[in-house]
């Protein structure tokens, strides 16, 4: 039995979005809100959490080490659940380090999380191994939190998740959301295999090219897969990727986000992140307004969470 911790808030909302649906004039648009899994303002990465953190604690692991950029939702994640569980923690950010912690870089610091600063991201994975082997030696018993969280035991939170769907409605035509380093995006692939959702997954690209996409993804789905035994049933699996809205960058807020989080704040009430889920949002609307997704079809937004970089520095001043 694969070993599993407990503490998302789950099985999270699904919500109808009337009004954003009546403005954009086309499909029926719903929300997935795993924004509110619960730990430290919620997201995407408490489901990954919950299988990674049991993993790394039969490993008889004392710190958690991870990476990602200054802003990173993943990061804070792991920094909470580390002080939830008693681990120390060592966070490798991209950046340089700023004068005044904002969002969830102060969240890190607040958790009680060590940071250690790279500039240049091309060093992270250098540098990390470099973290992970002192911690190693320095008899820290660490285990290293793949980043995003994606990895095959990662990505099983959303194998789950899409049988917590099933169990909600299946009846959506498409499931659209952000992906990046892929494990959401592998986990629910395995999962519309093994619980059997009909719709089709669309993965709105944050920053990655479309091909590696797809190929990453249909991998890492491969291998979790082959974790419950099921490698068969998902090897010829389907994943569909949109790299058209990710040019600009990562983590660059243009128009494109900034009209989702405000049509989203405007017409419903409900908060995006400018990174990825507003990224993810704005390629839905444009697909919306090109008429990919027929009048007559119902789509699932699975919001990811990320709302507290609304609050970084970087993208506050330019939301309005």
């Amino acid at each position: 039995m694969i070993p599993r911790l407990n503490f998302a808030h789950l099985p999270t909302p699904i919500e109808f979005l009337p009004r954003l649906s009546e403005h954009l004039g086309g499909a029926k648009i719903y929300v997935k809100r795993d924004d509110q899994t619960g730990l430290a303002f919620g997201g995407n990465k408490t489901r990954k959490l919950e299988f990674l953190v049991a993993e790394a604690q039969a490993q008889g692991a004392k710190t958690l080490i991870s990476a990602g950029a200054a802003q990173s939702n993943h990061c804070r994640q792991t920094a909470a659940v580390a002080a939830r569980y008693g681990f120390e923690c060592i966070l490798v950010l991209t950046g340089e380090e700023p004068a005044r912690a904002s969002a969830n870089l102060l969240l890190d610091q607040l958790f009680g999380a060590k940071i250690i600063w790279v500039t240049d991201r091309n060093d992270r994975d250098r540098i990390l191994g470099a973290v992970y082997e002192q911690s190693l030696a320095d008899g820290e018993n660490p285990y290293l939190v793949p980043y995003g969280g994606s990895s095959p035991t990662g990505a099983l939170g959303y194998v789950f998740a899409m049988e917590e769907l099933m169990k909600q409605s299946s009846d959506f035509d498409w499931i659209v959301f952000g992906t990046s380093s892929g494990g959401t995006h592998a986990g629910l692939t395995v999962g519309k295999e093994l619980f059997g959702f009909k719709g089709k997954i669309l993965g709105i690209s944050i920053d990655e090219d479309e091909e590696w996409l797809k190929e990453h993804v249909r991998a890492l789905a491969f291998d979790a897969s082959n974790l419950l035994g099921e490698g068969k049933q998902v090897k010829n699996a389907v994943v569909l990727a949109d790299d058209s809205y990710c040019q600009a960058g990562y983590g660059v807020l243009t128009n494109l986000e900034r009209e989702a989080v405000q049509l989203f704040s405007k017409y419903e009430g409900l908060l995006l992140d400018p990174v990825y889920t507003g990224r993810a949002a704005g390629g839905m609307i444009d697909l919306i307004r090109k008429g990919f997704f027929k009048p007559d079809e119902k789509i699932l937004f699975w919001h990811t969470g990320g709302t507290p970089s609304l609050f970084a520095d970087k993208y506050s001043a330019g939301m309005l």
